[in-house]
């Protein structure tokens, strides 16, 4: 489950007037057709109704999870024909709301060492239309980003203390999502930061693919997750393994489980700590091929 496969739409809304983020929104979109980011200014609620979910509707863990999750509870059973228990159900539906949502802060600082704060009340989801919408009131950055006069700047001293306010940025909105999502999928603390762990590394180390950036992405993430960074589980896990002409196949261990092999069980995702490196070198090299 490492891509996500989301709609489209007629494509973003201007982002507010000075935004530090936009043009990194704006190269997802280019990169990625499938999600689009609209932006809201300071003072703008974030949309709801007609297909919207709010990430604190998520968090709160009533009638906007229960209509969200029937989304993939459908999704499932038309696609696979099988009826899918409810924990799994609720990995499906975290993995496709934290797949994107990850990337709202990690594309910026990787492409521009920009890191936007987005508690769960400042972003929404339309995932039919593959539209995520943000109201972002803060950033950190370096002190020689032009970014750094804007409102909202908080500038830190260095590289790793930029990395921690990525962390720091993704456990501030993933806290209380986990906390809504957590007794559907009756798995502890330890498990749930797993899958956070894994969407974070696995949807920037796409989008850089699509960037034509992909070693640059896996340095980045090594050194963002090197595996001692609670409440983060484990680290990137980035290795590589050797095709059938000696090539270099890049791969990674995820931390955590989307039950996929519940579903189809000779189908596990190619990261899961379930597939053999055999069946990882035949795959891969398929795919390149």
């Amino acid at each position: 489950m490492t891509v996500m496969a989301l709609g489209s739409d007629s494509g973003p809304a201007p982002a507010p007037a000075g935004s530090p983020v936009a043009d990194a929104y704006a190269r997802l979109t280019e990169a990625y057709g499938g999600l689009s980011v609209v932006e809201r200014a300071a003072h703008e609620p974030v949309p709801r109704g007609v297909g919207w979910v709010g990430a604190d509707e998520l968090a709160a863990g009533g009638a906007g999870l229960d209509a969200f999750l029937a989304w993939d509870e459908a999704q499932i059973a038309r696609d696979y024909d099988h009826q899918a228990r409810p924990d799994v159900v609720a990995s499906f539906g975290l993995h496709r709301y934290a797949w994107p949502a990850c990337l709202l802060i990690t594309l910026p600082w990787f492409l521009h060492r920009r890191v936007p704060r987005l508690p769960t009340d400042g972003v929404a989801f339309h995932r039919t239309h593959g539209r995520m919408a943000v109201r972002v009131e803060g950033f950190a950055c370096l002190p020689d980003d032009p970014a750094a006069a804007l409102p909202g700047a908080r500038i830190v001293p260095d590289e790793e203390a930029l990395r921690a306010e990525v962390r720091a940025a993704v456990a501030e909105h993933f806290g209380p999502v986990l906390e809504g999502f957590g007794p559907r999928m009756r798995r502890g603390r330890r498990a749930l930061w797993g899958m956070v762990t894994d969407e974070v590394v696995e949807s920037l180390w796409y989008v850089a693919g699509l960037l034509g950036d992909e070693p640059r992405a896996v340095a980045e993430l090594e050194a963002l997750l090197p595996g001692s960074t609670a409440p983060f589980i484990g680290a990137a896990g980035f290795r590589t393994l050797s095709g059938p002409a000696g090539e270099e196949l890049p791969t990674r261990d995820r931390a955590g489980c989307c039950f996929f092999y519940t579903i189809r069980p000779a189908d596990t995702c190619v990261t899961c700590p379930r597939t053999c490196d055999a069946d990882r070198v035949a795959r891969l090299t398929a795919t390149a091929a």
